[in-house]
């Protein structure tokens, strides 16, 4: 085998691992990711997994960078779509973060309301990428927000979003939980959205 085969089948063993933890962060939070069970969920076998990271902080961190990045990428790809088609940016962004697909599919969904429970008891590294998702969804909804709304809006919404994001997922993919998001959807675009914005 060559060099470069080799460093290319190294690269899409890191890229599953990742891939797989970065799932588990967000349906069990970093509390709930184990190496052993990552390693047999990419297929590898636990000895393996130092050869790829030097600690379980160190992969939790690509986790939570991987997931963000991706499940970002695809909210504002959404949201473009939506205001393309005349929705208002922050109607849109509410609309889609508190979806029933997130409730229905956490492993695939916003990677802070995951974590956000457990960032003050994370160690400081992966508290500090946890961190800068956190910032990000906060700006994401800043630059969502009407024109001359004041700017400490953004916080406030981001943190309406997380909160009533767990709250339905207390309730569980069901009824319930899916009314706890149609509620908190039309509660927060009456608070936020001016009258006759589309």
């Amino acid at each position: 085998m060559s060099p470069s085969s080799k460093s290319s089948k190294r690269e899409q063993s890191h890229h599953r691992i990742v891939e797989v933890a970065s799932r588990a962060v967000r349906r069990h939070g970093c509390a709930g990711v184990g190496v052993a069970e990552v390693m047999k969920e990419a297929g590898l076998t636990h000895g393996g997994f130092y050869a790829h990271f030097g600690s379980r902080d160190a992969l939790l961190v690509e986790a939570i960078e991987h997931a963000g990045g991706v499940s970002s990428a695809m909210l504002d790809q959404r949201i473009a779509v939506r205001v393309q088609e005349g929705e208002e940016p922050l109607r849109a962004l509410i609309a889609l973060y508190l979806s029933d697909e997130q409730l229905a599919q956490p492993e695939e969904g916003c990677v802070v309301a995951a974590l956000v429970g457990e960032l003050p008891r994370l160690e400081e590294v992966v508290r500090t990428a946890a961190s800068q998702r956190l910032d990000r969804l906060v700006r994401r909804v800043a630059s969502a927000l009407p024109e001359g709304a004041q700017p400490a809006l953004a916080g406030v919404i981001a943190g309406a979003l997380l909160g009533n994001l767990q709250l339905a997922r207390v309730h569980g993919d069901n009824q319930e939980g899916r009314a706890a998001l149609a509620a908190a959807r039309e509660l927060l675009v009456s608070l936020f959205i001016p009258v006759g914005e589309t």
